[in-house]
């Protein structure tokens, strides 16, 4: 089984939180998830989130704050996923490995297909 360690970025504007929804042709393809990627050897947890949302979306970011782990597994992979908050600063949203962006309120989250890792932060939000 395959082991990553995996950052994601739950980012606040206007009181809604941004998703992003994972390219047909991609890993978990229309399942949308809170944006991030994989923490590089000897990489910072915030750098790694700041340099994936930069690539993947053209988002930058301030006010990053923790917010939780959450281990999943399943029979193919197993990860660490580390969330953080943050809020909106501006972005290009040039999509590479996705092809849709929502912003939605937190309470909205359950009508989405979340990608299984974040059901836990999804959870968390809505309580």
């Amino acid at each position: 089984m395959t082991f990553i360690k995996v950052v994601c970025g739950i980012i606040w504007k206007d009181d809604k939180i941004l998703l992003a929804r994972k390219r047909p042709d991609k890993s978990l393809g229309g399942y949308w998830e809170f944006p991030g990627g994989k923490v590089e050897a000897n990489e910072e947890h915030i750098n790694a989130l700041q340099r994936e949302l930069l690539e993947e979306l053209g988002l930058e970011i301030l006010n990053i704050r923790y917010f939780d782990t959450h281990f999943y597994s399943d029979s193919y992979i197993s990860i660490e996923l580390i969330a953080y908050q943050a809020d909106f600063k501006e972005a290009t949203f040039i999509l590479k490995d996705h092809d849709k962006i929502e912003l939605v309120a937190a309470y909205n989250l359950k009508d989405y297909q979340i990608a299984p890792a974040d059901h836990y932060f999804v959870q968390k939000l809505m309580s």
